[in-house]
Order: structure tokens, then sequence, then C-alpha cells
């Protein structure tokens, strides 16, 4: 059995990504280890399920021009949840941006959000 435990998500910094992923958004800080040149940190969605997010900081042009655009405007992240309703009023009171009103669709309802780094994500709650 194989599973994708983690997926490495470009950042310009460690501690503004965090609060964003943490305070606004309500993950879990699941790692935080300094290692000298870098930091290890791990966000994960409550209720543990699926993928953390491991917040990298950008180092150089190449990864600074990254942030944001991983996914080349694409929507790059997919949040699946249990209650779409309850999420979407959070998230909009937490001031996360949506590109659009919620929509219904063959595989469930979803709406196009943006964290404050560029990146492009699904609120999720499938059929």
């Amino acid at each position: 059995m194989q599973s994708i435990s983690a997926i490495a998500l470009v950042v310009p910094e460690y501690d503004a990504a965090i609060d964003f992923y943490v305070r606004v958004m309500g993950f879990d800080l699941t790692e935080n280890v300094d290692q000298g040149h870098k930091r290890w940190v791990r966000v994960t969605p409550k209720g543990g399920q699926g993928a953390s997010l491991i917040l990298a900081k950008a180092e150089g042009k190449q990864q600074a021009s990254a942030v944001g655009d991983q996914a080349g405007g694409r929507v790059f992240l997919f949040l699946e949840t249990d209650d779409f309703d309850r999420d979407h009023a959070n998230m909009l009171a937490a001031g996360v941006v949506f590109e659009e009103a919620p929509r219904d669709e063959p595989y469930g309802k979803v709406a196009v959000w943006n964290d404050p780094f560029g990146n492009r994500w699904d609120l999720l709650q499938r059929m």
C-alpha cells in the first residue's frame, strides 16, 4: 500500500505561512524543527486525514518565482470537507478570499479560493 503523505508548498517565509495555515485555516502545526540551515515545517488539516503540507521557504530567485505559481495558475491544492457550508462560512469570516460563489458539480460542491501567497485551492465536499 502507498499514499502521498505530504506535499511541499513553497512559501516566501515560514512564520507568515504558519500564521495563515494555523491561525486562519485552523490546521495543526504538526512539526516545526529548526535544522540550522532550514526548518522542517509540517501543517495538517484538522482531523489529520490525507496529506500534510511541508511549508518550504523559497531559496533563490527560481524558487521565489514559483511562490503562488507552482501549478502554472491552475488550482493546485484541494481541501476536502465534510461540511462545505460550515467551512466556507468560517473561511469567509476569517478573511479568506474566494474567487467565486460555491457551485454544484457532478462530483460535489466546490469553490475556488486563494491563500495569501497566490496558490489557488478548491474547497470541496464530495457528493
